[in-house]
């Protein structure tokens, strides 16, 4: 049998998958995907993030503002994020986080939203989902603080940041993910901050409809397509696929303990 594994962090809703979503998850399945999770990143999409989740057994959903988004959408409020939490397929908040690559002009309005995101997180106990791109040192910061001051659970999703980072945030207890950047050829560095951080806070990803793995790499990327890089991540830690496929579900479950709970009481 074809290992199971979860791609933690996909975008079904985006264009690029219209008209397909159904033969992408079948897809997805046929490869031993069973469960993804759809990330929303903006107010306006969340009716349809939650419709997906609600029509597609193994497919769940989160809540967010992306932090390009902040200050060129209305804010999301605290009581927003609270009030779709309470759905039983909604996994996680966010994505959130710090983007200083793409939109440094907005880091004063990116960093009041992390804080919100975190304080959703907190009070909600589902966790957070960071984006992070040059803004290593203002992200290990607010998530320290934000930890010291209630602590709350917290994956670093599709990391490609600094040894810096990565240890600030396995400090902290967080995860990892492992997207399609771990198995591009030069991503030496990557790979070795991977293997050097713990195998149960590993996750694998997908981020599609970006990051394609290779030998998909430069076209769409897809939730099946989580087992290309599921393979790099087992030749990273000495492990066979189905061990590693393993390993990241189970870190998977303890992170996300509603979708965890739901599957028990499938």
């Amino acid at each position: 049998m074809t290992p199971e594994i979860v791609d933690s962090h996909c975008h079904l809703d985006f264009p690029d998958f219209d008209g397909e979503v159904e033969a992408i998850i079948a897809r997805a399945r046929a490869a031993g995907v069973t469960r993804m999770v759809h990330i929303c990143t903006r107010i306006a999409n969340e009716p349809k993030a939650r419709a997906l989740a609600e029509t597609h057994e193994g497919v769940f959903f989160t809540f967010g503002l992306h932090p390009m988004s902040v200050g060129k959408e209305v804010p999301l409020s605290l009581d927003q994020l609270l009030a779709v939490a309470r759905h039983p397929k909604m996994v996680g908040i966010g994505e959130t986080g710090l983007d200083y690559h793409y939109t440094p002009d907005s880091k004063d309005a990116q960093q009041a939203s992390l804080r919100l995101h975190i304080e959703a997180a907190q009070i909600t106990g589902l966790p957070l989902i960071i984006h992070a791109r040059d803004a290593d040192d203002d992200m290990a910061r607010i998530l320290t603080e934000g930890y010291r001051a209630a602590p709350y659970a917290c994956v670093m999703h599709c990391f490609s940041s600094g040894a810096g980072l990565a240890r600030a945030a396995l400090d902290l207890g967080f995860y990892l993910s492992m997207s399609g950047i771990a198995a591009f050829p030069k991503s030496h560095d990557l790979r070795a901050i991977f293997a050097a951080a713990p195998l149960d806070r590993i996750l694998v990803e997908t981020d599609s409809p970006y990051l394609a793995p290779p030998p998909f790499r430069g076209k769409r990327n897809e939730p099946a397509y989580a087992a290309h890089t599921a393979k790099v991540g087992a030749e990273i830690f000495g492990l066979s696929y189905a061990d590693f496929a393993a390993a990241t579900s189970a870190n998977f479950d303890r992170l996300f303990t509603r979708a965890a709970a739901r599957a028990d009481a499938a």
